[in-house]
């Protein structure tokens, strides 16, 4: 048995025998066994203490890896509050209602109580109200506020504007407010404004019969037609002399075929001729049965009629036909592009079927505006002028001035070929970037009679051109 043993069972029989008898114990254990035994004792319970202390970690370990092998779980959102109400407000707004208070149980009434006298309202602090506009409320629409979609009835009205200085200069910069607008003495509040430029559709109208040296430079100048258009303008060509002709319908201002037609429509002119009353083309003064008899028999060896009528040949200038005509190809075209007839004459008339009145109603029922470019005689200072009056049983001189005048457009003289091409950049200009005002008519949709239109701007030294009335038609609303 180890010594260790051995110690260890002396001290434990020791350790009984003193509790009973002490003496014993200590004849037959000797100090060095006794010590040695304790120490046995000792080093058995250090042994025992480390031996808990690794078991307790263990069974510790062991519970926490099951905890950490459960996932985390995760935290709810935040719940959604209320928005601060707004600042001046005492509860929930409701479209058209205004404000309301927020049910509570604080605020519900519990019964209805006898009504309190209200209090006068506090006065409000002494400002100076501002000077309102009291006829123009709301700002018109405009272009940008995508007009196309705009909910047009019959009763609209659209009024182009050009304004000019002393100078002839266009005015630029001019808003809705500086604008008055009066249809049959009645001011009319304006519904849309714009100043963005349209795309124009051109009836282009060339009189060739006018004299040779004039149509030259007319013929001349026809090369810088194009270059005044934009690529989104389309345009359209017509001649006149004796009779109207249309050499093609619409086409891209940009395109070749515009060019090739107006080399193919330029003409010579037509002179006029020395009237006679005798000599060889003169009339006959010896008939027989009606007829002239041998002309080595007449005076002056004469070959024609008896009545001379070939002597007196009648000069044909059929503005208002050619006017007419280009006015009904373009009253087809959208309603997006301005529609814009251009004449290069001398503003005469005579042998048309057609009246003025009865074209210059047409041009205001389709909203057709007339510009023109006066060469020849009438484009000379002081003599253009006078050509506007006209007498009795004669020609009119020059009756272009009054379609401009009445439907809105704009007249140019020039008498060189440098002033005709100017005066193509200068019309096409002025009639593309023009004030576009619009309204809502009073006047009864069902009353298909004429309607002033006067355009007024508050300021000094200002000429507006606009047309001057209309006649109503849904035409263009179909």
């Amino acid at each position: 048995m180890p010594t260790t043993c051995r110690g260890l069972a002396r001290l434990i029989l020791c350790e009984m025998r003193t509790r009973g008898d002490g003496p014993r114990c200590a004849m037959h254990l000797t100090d060095a066994e006794v010590g040695e035994g304790k120490a046995v004792v000792i080093r058995g319970v250090m042994r025992s203490a480390g031996l808990a202390a690794i078991l307790g970690l263990g069974l510790g370990l062991s519970r926490v890896a099951p905890a950490q092998s459960q996932q985390t779980p995760v935290p709810d959102a935040p719940t959604p509050q209320a928005p601060p109400p707004l600042p001046g407000t005492d509860g929930e707004i409701t479209p058209g209602s205004g404000t309301q208070p927020i049910p509570t149980a604080s605020n519900t009434p519990a019964a209805p109580a006898a009504a309190a006298p209200a209090s006068p309202p506090a006065p409000a602090a002494s400002t100076p109200p501002p000077i309102p506009d009291h006829f123009q409320t709301q700002t018109p629409a405009s272009s940008e506020q995508q007009f196309q979609n705009y909910i047009i009835n019959v009763n609209f009205v659209e009024v182009p504007v050009t304004v000019k200085d002393s100078k002839g200069r266009a005015v630029a910069g001019l808003t809705f407010r500086d604008f008055k607008v009066f249809e049959n003495n009645t001011r009319e509040p304006l519904s849309f404004f714009s100043v963005d430029p349209q795309p124009l559709s051109i009836s282009f109208v060339i009189d060739q019969s006018l004299p040779s040296n004039v149509m030259d430079k007319v013929n001349t100048s026809l090369g810088a037609l194009q270059g005044a258009l934009a690529p989104y303008d389309e345009v359209a060509v017509f001649t006149y002399a004796h009779g109207t002709k249309e050499w093609t319908t619409f086409t891209g201002a940009q395109s070749n075929r515009l060019p090739a037609v107006l080399s193919i429509a330029e003409n010579t002119g037509t002179d006029p001729t020395v009237p006679f009353t005798g000599g060889p083309f003169g009339g006959c003064s010896m008939t027989e049965n009606g007829n002239c008899v041998d002309p080595n028999l007449q005076q002056g060896h004469s070959t024609g009629n008896i009545d001379g009528s070939n002597s007196l040949p009648k000069e044909l200038h059929q503005l208002n036909d050619a006017i007419l005509m280009a006015a009904h190809e373009l009253s087809t075209r959208p309603k997006e592009y301005r529609r814009i007839i251009y004449v290069v004459s001398d503003g005469k008339e005579y042998g048309s079927k057609a009246t003025w009145k009865e074209v210059v109603r047409y041009l205001q029922t389709n909203k057709i505006a007339v510009y023109g470019t006066l060469v020849g005689e009438s484009a000379r200072w002081g003599e253009g002028w006078l050509d506007r009056f006209h007498l009795p049983f004669e020609m009119y001189d020059n009756i272009l001035y009054k379609y401009t005048a009445l439907t809105g457009g704009d007249l140019d003289a020039e008498s060189g070929t440098n002033g005709i091409e100017k005066s193509y950049t200068k019309i096409a200009s002025e009639a593309r970037n023009q004030y576009t005002l619009g309204y809502f008519s009073h006047e009864s949709i069902y009353d298909a009679k004429f309607r002033n239109i006067d355009v007024r701007v508050d300021r000094p030294d200002l000429a507006v051109i606009a047309k001057k009335g209309y006649y109503p038609s849904a035409q263009d609303y179909k």
